[in-house]
This record gives C-alpha cells, sequence and structure tokens, in this order.
C-alpha cells in the first residue's frame, strides 16, 4: 500500500513541477519539498530498519527512493537535499540500532503511517 502511494506521490510531484517553467523548477523550491524530503528521510530510515528487523526486503527502500528521485526528477540542491535527507534517515538509525528491538518496530509501523500520510496529503493537494 505505501508502495502505491509513493509512486502516486512522486507522479503528483512530476506533474507539478512539469506546469512550471524549467527555469522556475531549478530555482525556486517546490511547495511539496518539505514533505519529499521527510519522505525521503522515512525511506532510508525503513531500508535500514526493516533490514535489521529481519524483512528480508533487499534494496526494497532504497529502491523506492530512486524511484521518488526518477519520477521529481529534481536538480542541483533540491536532489541533494533529498539524497541528504535518505542518508540522514539512514545514518540516524544506524548508529542507534545494532540489532531489532521492540523500540525498532514501533519506529518501523509509525514511519509506515507517517509515510502513507505524507504521500495521501500530497496526493490530495497536487494531484490536480
Amino acid at each position: 500500500m505505501l508502495r502505491r502511494l509513493l509512486r502516486v506521490a512522486a507522479l503528483t510531484a512530476s506533474i507539478a513541477l512539469a506546469a512550471a517553467s524549467p527555469a522556475r523548477a531549478e530555482v525556486a523550491a517546490a511547495p511539496f519539498d518539505g514533505s519529499l524530503q521527510r519522505l525521503a528521510e522515512i525511506l532510508g530510515a525503513l531500508h535500514y530498519l526493516r533490514n535489521i528487523c529481519g524483512a528480508n526486503e533487499g534494496l526494497k527502500w532504497r529502491n523506492e527512493m530512486q524511484s521518488l528521485v526518477d519520477a521529481e526528477t529534481p536538480g542541483g540542491d533540491r536532489r541533494s537535499r533529498m539524497i541528504a535527507s535518505f542518508n540522514r534517515g539512514y545514518r540516524g538509525y544506524q548508529q542507534t540500532y545494532r540489532s531489532c528491538t521492540p523500540a525498532a518496530d514501533l519506529v518501523i509501523r509509525r514511519y509506515l503511517e507517517e509515510g502513507s500520510k505524507i504521500a495521501r496529503e500530497m496526493t490530495a493537494r497536487y494531484a490536480n
């Protein structure tokens, strides 16, 4: 479900950027950049946490991030900020958790919910 919502959010972001002029898209931040960065951070955290909790998903969450970047096609600073957010989410939990704990499971559940909420809100707000 989250995967489908992430794709819809990415598509929505791409549609909103297509409406902007190319020069403006490079210079100005999109109104949903904060949400995209938070989503990227969540994906980074899930990439690390799901792995240590034995989900056997391989690169699923990293690939979701790559799909989001590919759909959004941000340039320059926007791209760097999205990637930095993903890495911050990953590294933050890498420094804290070495094995799966009940707290890690709770974080995973909460991030899945928050990521779904962000994707729904972005879709509802920017789809048209």
